[in-house]
């Protein structure tokens, strides 16, 4: 395994031949999932005590595991989130990995993290953050909205000067609220109250307030965290995010907003007002690897005073006792170690690949690209009206559209979505609103055209 065997200059250039063919592609191919027991019986066991070698197993992945994963910057990938990573983000992510950068700490990896950190202020930008505005990218959304509820508890906590060490602590969140507020709340041992969203599943401060009124004194001193969505993940829907704010910060509460999909839109004048009061948040997170045109895995965490994420997630020891030593209580955070402001200590350059691709190709190229998904998912949720067998449930905020197939069973919204799924044609599973079952296309790819949903529409036309 030394780096100069010959071996493994072969295999270099096979990997780089196959890589570059995969980034060539247009379009890439959807393909589909295998069963377990028809995985094993194509590939074998691959682990063994002398190795399969290099050759064999880059040509299994080849052939046999790279097909059996759905591609997910396939423009007829329209099921769940997708991803659409520029080339130029791509080959950088192959050369982050190829660098073997270490950037938890700006000791190692100061280059790098200059670089996300440029990244990181465009989207504080972005949202009318301060100077003191930073943040650091982890691996998604879920460790986005652990990390920032963490550090909301923790200033909660820091200015009660000890008082609540020891009291649960409660987030308010709406109902349409990603999975992973709850989870975050299991993980930290806190509850999670419920406001109601209106027939859009849009919260509003109306329903936030009435929340907080009906809290009893004592419980209302435990609410550390309001949350809010830019953009929910099943309908795109944005929250009153201006009137949220107001609240939050007339109640002196953390104003916390789940971006995950949606806050990408940022960059996109066409629906830049949706956002209106971001600027008063005091942490989001926005996924780069769904609407921002980068690789799996990267999320942003963005806090509007960085030294609250540094407050809370700070980890000390004796061997790191040399990162720490000069750290200014309250200084300029530009060298900041990234592993202090999120809930992890190592971490990869998950950052660079949109770094390289911002600075490569502008940030005027990100805005077209996002207003030009925005212009398609309004002319297919028009495409959707004009069908008598259509109906379309919402107006989208956004590039996601909920609809349903007139006469419908939901055995036969499975059945047409395992069909398109088969056949190469497309990927889009039925989600439930209100509790029926409706289908759901989420645009976030460039190269998703009108053409691609003429087709898919046409499909929808004879009952499976």
């Amino acid at each position: 395994m030394h780096r100069h065997d010959p071996l493994i200059a072969h295999l270099a250039d096979r990997a780089l031949e196959y890589s570059l063919d995969r980034i060539r592609m247009d379009p890439v191919p959807l393909d589909a999932p295998k069963s377990y027991d028809e995985l094993l019986t194509t590939v074998g066991q691959t682990i063994t005590a002398d190795g399969i070698g290099g050759d064999r197993a880059l040509q299994l992945f080849i052939d046999v595991l790279a097909p059996a994963c759905i591609s997910v910057d396939h423009p007829r990938f329209l099921a769940f989130v997708p991803g659409a990573p520029t080339e130029a983000s791509v080959i950088f992510d192959m050369v982050v990995s190829a660098s073997s950068i270490y950037t938890g700490s700006w000791l190692e990896g100061a280059g790098a993290a200059f670089a996300e950190n440029q990244a990181l202020r465009w989207l504080a930008d972005l949202a009318g953050f301060p100077n003191s505005a930073g943040g650091v990218f982890v691996s998604g959304g879920t460790a986005g909205n652990l990390s920032a509820l963490i550090a909301a508890r923790h200033r909660w906590r820091l200015r009660a000067g000890g008082r609540l060490d020891r009291v649960r602590g409660i987030m308010i969140a709406s109902g349409g609220a990603h999975s992973s507020v709850a989870q975050a709340a299991h993980a930290m041992d806190a509850d999670v109250v419920a406001a109601p969203t209106d027939e859009r599943g849009r919260l509003d401060a109306d329903a936030v307030a009435t929340v907080l009124s009906g809290l009893s004194e004592s419980d209302r001193e435990r609410v550390f965290a309001i949350i809010a969505t830019g953009g929910t993940t099943n309908l795109g829907v944005v929250d009153d995010l201006d009137g949220i704010a107001r609240i939050c910060s007339a109640e002196n509460i953390w104003f916390h907003i789940d971006g995950a999909y949606g806050l990408a839109a940022l960059c996109a004048p066409s629906v830049r007002h949706l956002f209106d009061g971001i600027e008063r948040a005091d942490s989001f997170i926005v996924d780069p690897h769904k609407w921002l045109f980068a690789p799996y895995d990267s999320c942003a965490l963005v806090y509007r005073n960085i030294h609250d994420g540094r407050r809370a997630h700070t980890q000390r020891a004796e061997y790191l006792d040399v990162l720490h030593g000069g750290e200014a209580e309250e200084g300029p955070w530009h060298e900041m170690n990234p592993a202090d402001v999120a809930h992890h200590l190592s971490r990869r350059a998950r950052g660079l690949p949109l770094w390289f691709s911002l600075a490569t190709h502008g940030t005027r190229a990100y805005t077209e690209a996002m207003e030009t998904t925005l212009t398609v998912a309004r002319e297919a949720a028009a495409a959707i009206r004009s069908r008598p067998n259509l109906e379309l449930l919402l107006e989208p905020d956004l590039s996601i559209l909920v609809f349903r197939r007139i006469g419908w069973t939901p055995e036969q919204y499975q059945r047409w979505s395992d069909d398109q799924l088969n056949t190469g044609q497309s990927f889009v599973v039925p989600t439930s609103w209100k509790g029926e079952t409706v289908l759901r296309f989420c645009i976030v790819n460039p190269r998703t055209t009108m053409g691609d949903f003429t087709d898919i529409l046409d499909s929808l036309d004879t009952t499976p």
